[in-house]
């Protein structure tokens, strides 16, 4: 007999142009997850590449988010999620019966240098951490 591993839990991060905050959070989820969350992002309307001082701001906490890349909102992205994180993204966002919504009022970094983006990519990262021992998943060092 083998045993079928338990599913990963599921966390969709969403803001409107999936540049800046919800890269930054799933950079975090990813990196703290260690493997133990599948981890999404997408933004209702996608910038054509990652905000640079998100990208700056990420690797000085050692995070390179060089290769990613803004993706499209898409309803089986947030029917695939067990929790979806929405980052001033309004009514954009589909809603699904038995989904864990939560809504993170966080400034946007765009437009801003990495000086003001790295204040807001500190209280992602203790959202993010908040958010793992929500799932009961012990957060890797980083």
């Amino acid at each position: 007999m083998s045993a079928t591993a338990p599913a990963l839990p599921s966390v969709l991060f969403v803001c409107v142009h999936n540049a800046g905050r919800s890269q930054m959070a799933a950079g975090y989820l990813e990196a703290l997850g260690a493997g133990r969350v599948e981890v999404r992002s997408a933004g209702s309307a996608p910038a054509d590449q990652v905000n640079p001082a998100a990208v700056e701001a990420m690797a000085e906490e050692g995070i390179d988010l060089t290769a990613a890349t803004p993706k499209v909102l898409t309803t089986e992205a947030v029917q695939s999620s067990d929790v979806v994180i929405t980052m001033g993204c309004g009514d954009a966002c589909p809603i699904f019966p038995g989904k864990r919504y939560e809504d993170w009022v966080l400034e946007d970094p765009a437009g801003r240098g990495v000086e003001s983006v790295r204040p807001i990519r500190d209280e992602i990262r203790g959202r993010v951490v908040e958010l793992l021992e929500s799932l009961g998943i012990e957060q890797r060092a980083s």
